[in-house]
């Protein structure tokens, strides 16, 4: 493939008078490739020259081969629709996200560790198509039986059939060449982890859509940048913010996605900054525009998001517990709801004290002791996640004296004596029964009667002397004055003689935390004056800020419980192992979460050949070799269009290394988006190099023959893991007589 040379000339458009000589060069090769026009220093614009000598345009990219996206189109919606009802069952993660859908048809208030765009849409696909919001989602394997639930399945669906289409027109742009768009797009296709997972009611299609609308949007963005300021400039500029709400909307991973396009704008600009034809106020246009589009709008509509979440879920259900007592008196059907009470704290008020922790539960006590050999054999204090009339505690002055009401103060030392059974809370120099280095906390006495271990202190979290404490919304601790530690709930459940119900002790270490914080919920003081709870709700933001630190602490407290399997991040890249979504035995319609070995592993290989390849290509500029034509694109689609596809998957992989959090094999699917992606151009331009090694006419076959041998392998592959996706039914893998003998290619492949 060797170029013609000749001289051509272009005009700048802010110097007319001047002529810029360059060399175009012309290359026969297949019809309809073309690359990016470049811009010079001073705003030129250099067009580089499609395969047959033809020169682009500026809007070369608006140039696609309509006939091949639409075959992508087709055979990635025929391949996430087939079955789509398949099985009538709940499948794995749908107990969740299902029910989650049918929480917002129902109005009814829930918490998720993750943003709620994903759910709210599950939810909104199920109510146009008929969902009444009915079904319980209890567990998988509960039969759908009458209830409509395709709907949901459907919409997941048609978001994953976009990922194929999405990844051609990506690396189309990227590398202008149609067969490594068709590779990639390939991959997705016939990709039975992708195929699975689109065609349940989950959040990772929705994510993965948005993931990939951006990066498409950021590649469009990036083509008109020659067109600065104009209505398809403005439009996709826009529209990469709207997708980057959206991935952040879903799963907080959308996070990874929003650096990878920040990195990008942060290399626009700095090339807009060296540009001495543009002056500093239109580079303080661009930065603006970049601002107000990939900022400013993205969070505008995050927060429209939660806005609409809150407007919703305006109705009590299972997620209450999990915040403030202020948060919960927002809510129809709360008791907190409408409710009147005095607004301070006083000597003799019955209170319920709630912790702040996700879960921390409702200071509690009952008539059961702790069992012989758990520190002293007195009645158990708890924390209980429910409301209960064993949560109620009466406030008592230090020496136990009656007297007209007064409020209790920062700094004031308290006694809490149990309503039910009349002993106060008390600690000592006893272990607590599982947190081995807090000391255990008991209720002691009888009517009233205790010693000096039964007094605290209350402290205002961030007050002074003399604060008063405020129903709902005053943050305190109670320090033990005899020990000098600070009542805690651990968060730990106890065994079967404490109920399961949640650990209370007394931490010797004394620094803030969310465990060592309560607020005073229900407050009952007939000698107080009540005033209504409707002006202590929270403004928006609060609500929005708590519901954020809400979802970080459950984040980080999804640990994986005893004997759970954790997947490594190790094991994503080689498929080591898969999930099962549906059915184990022999007689259940099985469903296994499992990547297409074949494309997975050409997707490992592709890694390290691209990593070769720009090795190699980077070593020959370094040193000055001479790339013309062909040679000189490929050289730049290597740097910069696989640079940017590396980054993607080295983002979207690497963080899961240090998170401290239980982990899931789909939790790689994002990044395989770009690994395959990447995969489709490293392939393609190894094969078009093939002349580097063999004559014109054998490379020419060999390319072909390459291009060939790819899809065919997709596809056979594909035809013999698809029952991985649709269902198997009869013997195991193992067994001589099942359709996926001979498939089970690793042993911890679980099918």
């Amino acid at each position: 493939m060797d170029g013609r040379q000749k001289d051509c000339y272009t005009q700048s458009p802010d110097t007319p008078a001047v002529r810029h000589r360059k060399t175009c060069t012309t290359n026969e090769g297949i019809e309809g490739f073309s690359q990016p026009s470049r811009e010079t220093s001073n705003g030129a614009s250099k067009r580089i020259p499609k395969r047959g000598g033809q020169l682009s345009s500026p809007s070369r990219g608006d140039h696609v081969p309509v006939y091949t996206l639409v075959l992508v189109l087709v055979l990635s919606v025929c391949t996430r629709f087939y079955k789509i009802t398949e099985p009538p069952h709940v499948c794995w993660d749908e107990t969740h996200f299902g029910k989650m859908g049918s929480y917002y048809i129902n109005r009814t208030f829930f918490f998720d560790v993750h943003p709620p765009l994903g759910k709210m849409l599950i939810g909104l696909a199920g109510y146009l198509t008929g969902y009444d919001g009915t079904f319980p989602f209890i567990k998988p394997g509960d039969k759908y039986e009458h209830h409509n639930y395709w709907g949901m399945r459907a919409f997941c669906a048609a978001l994953g059939s976009c990922l194929p289409p999405f990844s051609f027109l990506i690396v189309l742009e990227l590398s202008q060449s149609t067969p490594a768009a068709l590779i990639a797009a390939s991959l997705l296709i016939f990709d039975t982890g992708c195929i699975t997972l689109s065609q349940y009611i989950l959040l990772d299609p929705i994510l993965m859509f948005f993931i990939m609308g951006s990066v498409l949007c950021m590649v469009r963005f990036n083509t008109h940048r020659l067109r600065p300021f104009s209505f398809s400039w403005w439009f996709w500029l826009l529209l990469t913010g709207v997708c980057l709400s959206g991935s952040l909307g879903v799963k907080f991973v959308g996070l990874f996605v929003i650096l990878l396009v920040g990195i990008n704008t942060v290399f626009d600009l700095w090339r807009l900054l060296g540009d001495l034809s543009l002056s500093l106020l239109d580079f303080g246009k661009h930065l603006f525009a970049r601002v107000f589009g990939l900022i400013m709008l993205p969070l505008f509509l995050y927060t429209t998001i939660f806005a609409v979440h809150f407007i919703i879920l305006n109705r009590s259900g299972p997620g209450d517990g999990f915040f403030s007592s202020a948060f919960q008196s927002r809510l129809i059907g709360n008791n907190l709801h409408n409710a009147s009470m005095p607004e301070y704290l006083a000597y003799g008020s019955v209170i319920t004290v709630k912790n702040l922790r996700i879960a921390g539960g409702y200071l509690h006590s009952h008539w059961h002791l702790y069992p012989e050999g758990v520190g002293a054999p007195q009645q158990q204090v708890t924390a209980y996640l429910h409301k209960d009339y064993n949560n109620l505690w009466l406030v008592k002055r230090l020496d136990n004296s009656d007297g007209p009401p007064e409020l209790v103060r920062h700094g004031d030392i308290i006694r809490l004596e149990h309503k039910e059974t009349t002993r106060n809370l008390h600690s000592h120099f006893h272990e607590a029964p599982l947190t081995k280095k807090h000391l255990q906390v008991t209720g002691y006495g009888i009517n009233g009667s205790g010693d000096v271990n039964d007094l605290w202190q209350v402290e205002v979290c961030g007050g002074k002397k003399g604060d008063l404490v405020k129903v709902l919304r005053s943050k305190v601790r109670f320090l033990h004055r005899s020990t000098g530690c600070v009542l805690c709930s651990s968060g730990k459940t106890l065994p079967k003689w404490g109920w399961e119900q949640v650990e209370v002790t007394c931490s010797p270490y004394v620094k803030e935390t969310p465990n060592t914080q309560w607020n005073i919920e229900d407050h009952i003081n007939p000698k107080l004056p009540n005033i209504s709870l409707s002006v202590l709700k929270p403004t928006f933001l609060e609500v929005l800020w708590e519901s954020h630190i809400v979802m970080i602490r459950g984040n980080s407290g999804l640990k994986p419980k005893d004997n759970e399997m954790n997947s490594k991040p190790w094991h994503w890249p080689i498929n080591y192992q898969g999930l099962r979504f549906s059915g184990v035995n022999e007689t259940e319609y099985r469903v296994y979460l499992l990547g297409n070995p074949v494309i997975w592993w050409l997707n490992l290989l592709s890694l390290g050949l691209f990593v070769l390849m720009l090795t190699v290509a980077s070593l020959a500029k370094q040193r000055g070799v001479k790339m013309e034509g062909m040679r000189k694109l490929h050289c730049h689609t290597l740097m910069e269009g696989g640079g940017m596809l590396l980054l993607g998957w080295l983002l979207h992989y690497l963080p899961f290394y240090i998170m401290g959090r239980i982990l899931y094999y789909h939790h790689y699917f994002p990044a395989m988006l770009f690994s395959s992606m990447l995969t489709g151009i490293t392939l393609d331009v190894f094969l078009q190099n093939l002349h580097l090694l063999f004559s014109p006419s054998i490379s020419h076959h060999l390319m072909r023959g390459g291009q060939f041998l790819l899809l065919l392998g997709f596809i056979y592959s594909f035809y013999l893991f698809h029952p991985l996706s649709y269902g198997m039914r009869g013997p195991l893998a193992q067994d001589p007589a099942s359709s996926m003998t001979g498939l089970r290619w690793m042993d911890s492949w679980e099918f």
